[in-house]
């Protein structure tokens, strides 16, 4: 999501009166929200910093896509979306490990 984010993040002036309003917080809260998720949170899991607190934007960020934006697409449209939502709650449930950021500061 890193890679998505960023474009965003580099563009954010030309986008913030443009971009779509899924669940109607309005366009400039949408897609700061979006680049929040994306951008901030996807280095934060790959540093595994936070990690648990960090996937939350994440995979809400992912149901929008699947349930609102793509909602009445066919599966094919949804599917990168349902991998990313997937390997989440995986994460999610299995936590940020031993050799992560959070598992160093366990020590």
């Amino acid at each position: 999501m890193l890679f998505h984010g960023l474009p965003k993040l580099l563009t954010f002036a030309e986008r913030k009166d443009s971009f779509a309003d899924p669940i109607g917080l309005g366009k400039t809260l949408s897609l700061t929200l979006t680049v929040g998720a994306e951008f901030f949170c996807s280095i934060f899991l790959v540093l595994g910093l936070f990690t648990r607190v960090a996937l939350v934007p994440l995979i809400f960020s992912m149901c929008v896509i699947i349930f609102v934006v793509h909602g009445d697409d066919p599966l094919k449209d949804k599917e990168l979306a349902l991998f990313y939502l997937l390997s989440y709650i995986g994460i999610f449930m299995a936590g940020p490990g031993r050799y992560s950021a959070d598992g160093l500061l366990r020590k």
